[in-house]
């Protein structure tokens, strides 16, 4: 139940950094600073007055350009306005996001209208805020700009100035092109609102699913630490027990025949002689962990990765030895590795979601040679879904149930953040990991781990055999 409780207490932390980063979300907070909005709209502003200059002074072309420069004076000022009310950092509020993204969409149309309206070939920008808006706002607001994005480009394909050109020539734009147009910028819209709002969902859940193996790690590291606070510990007290020994030694010596103060005194020295003797003890384990505590051999590892889940009635099988393509003697001696957390736990949790999955066995092997060590770990359950094999890996997927879990709760389903944190701390120590399921007529799932040998064993120099 130890490794149950440890991961409770992971997700007990992971849940207050979430709540933690929630709160720089509320009330209706987005991930949009103001800087960035008003750099992106200076860039604009630069590209819309070059482009007007050289069209109209350039090209010789006609259109309202009075018109055109004051509508980019205008979004000009806004930034000024919006840099002089709010630092740069300022993180906007829901609300003034949107009506940021929305000017600009109005600002866009505005030019669009006088200029050509979708024969004007920059009538692509009118993606730009609505895939601003969404990576960075929540869907309603996005879902709302980029109907109002769709109904400017509707009215623009209706209604606009003609498109500039040269003096005394009319440019002749069949409808279909302009309907091709239309629905150019209409699907560019669409793909490019989901598209960026779905990387940036699976960057914020990839974010947060690595928050929480920091945490894994950081709590497993703290245990391990203890045994060296512990030896601190031991050192300091280690003066003031001696004080208070030979104080009482002196004073046991001056009783004159005070037999009660002479027992007591006698039983002071014997307690803190006994404490002298627990910090010495304590001291000793500190130094020895090097060779009893701080290495283990490749079973000894699994050993006590399985122990904790070997009473929830499952069996659990451990296999280990040399591959049948070791060749040489020392490609035959079992690997002795470090003590690593992150390892012991990505295995544990392995062997978990075996155990929960499995209808009545777990089976662990491990075989190794002179170039790699690999770990196997398979079921009899039911096996992995094949509609998310291929996705398993990838923080929140989760769709294997355990035999009779037949509620629906997503909370008690494995294989979702739990595995995410398993694989990655597996491949910080170097690991490639596979999955598939046991073949028909047989039902499991099988997970297999492969080790470049010299990068376990990169801080050993002992060998078992």
């Amino acid at each position: 139940m130890l490794k149950r409780n440890n991961q409770t207490d992971m997700e007990k932390n992971f849940a207050a950094a979430q709540d933690a980063r929630a709160s720089l979300t509320a009330p209706g907070r987005s991930h949009l600073r103001l800087g960035t909005i008003t750099r992106l709209r200076w860039i604009a502003v630069i590209g819309q007055t070059i482009t007007i200059a050289f069209l109209y002074w350039g090209l010789g072309f006609r259109f309202p350009v009075g018109w055109c420069l004051s509508l980019v004076a205008l979004s000009a000022w806004l930034n000024i306005i919006l840099r002089l009310v709010y630092p740069s950092s300022y993180r906007l509020i829901a609300s003034y996001a949107a009506l940021i993204l929305g000017f600009d969409i109005w600002h866009l149309t505005a030019l669009l209208y006088l200029t050509g309206g979708l024969h004007n070939p920059f009538a692509f920008l009118l993606l730009v805020p609505v895939t601003i808006s969404a990576s960075t706002q929540f869907p309603r607001i996005t879902i709302h700009l980029g109907m109002l994005a769709i109904g400017c480009a509707t009215l623009l394909a209706m209604f606009h100035y003609p498109l500039p050109w040269y003096p005394g020539e009319v440019p002749k734009i069949d409808k279909i092109y302009t309907f091709g147009q239309w629905m150019s910028v209409v699907v560019g819209i669409t793909f490019m609102a989901f598209y960026a709002w779905r990387i940036s969902r699976e960057t914020q859940d990839m974010s947060n699913a690595l928050a929480a193996a920091e945490l894994v790690l950081a709590r497993e590291q703290k245990l391990s630490a203890l045994d060296g606070l512990a030896a601190a510990a031991a050192h300091e007290l280690g003066t003031p027990l001696s004080t208070i020994i030979l104080v009482a030694k002196e004073l046991r010596a001056q009783c004159d025949g005070k037999q009660d103060t002479a027992a007591d005194l006698d039983l002071m020295t014997s307690q803190a002689e006994r404490c002298q003797q627990i910090l010495a003890t304590l001291s000793r384990k500190r130094e020895e962990p090097d060779l009893v505590h701080s290495r283990l051999t490749i079973r000894e590892m699994l050993d006590e990765a399985a122990e904790p889940h070997r009473k929830f009635g499952k069996g659990i099988t451990i296999n280990a030895g040399p591959s049948d393509d070791a060749k040489t003697e020392e490609g035959r001696l079992e690997p002795v590795i470090k003590r690593n957390p992150g390892l012991l736990y990505g295995i544990g949790n392995l062997v978990e979601n075996a155990v929960d999955f499995a209808a009545s066995q777990v089976v662990i092997e491990a075989s190794w040679n002179e170039k790699i060590l690999k770990i196997v770990i398979s079921d009899n359950g039911p096996g992995f879904a094949m509609e998310i094999l291929d996705l398993l890996g990838e923080p929140y997927i989760s769709s294997r149930r355990p035999p009779g879990r037949e509620d629906g709760n997503e909370k008690e389903t494995g294989l979702g953040l739990g595995f995410f944190i398993a694989k990655t701390l597996l491949e910080r120590s170097g690991a490639m990991l596979k999955l598939k399921n046991t073949e028909p007529p047989a039902t499991g799932a099988i997970i297999t781990m492969i080790w470049p040998r010299e990068v376990l064993e990169a801080d050993t120099s002992i060998w078992h055999a």
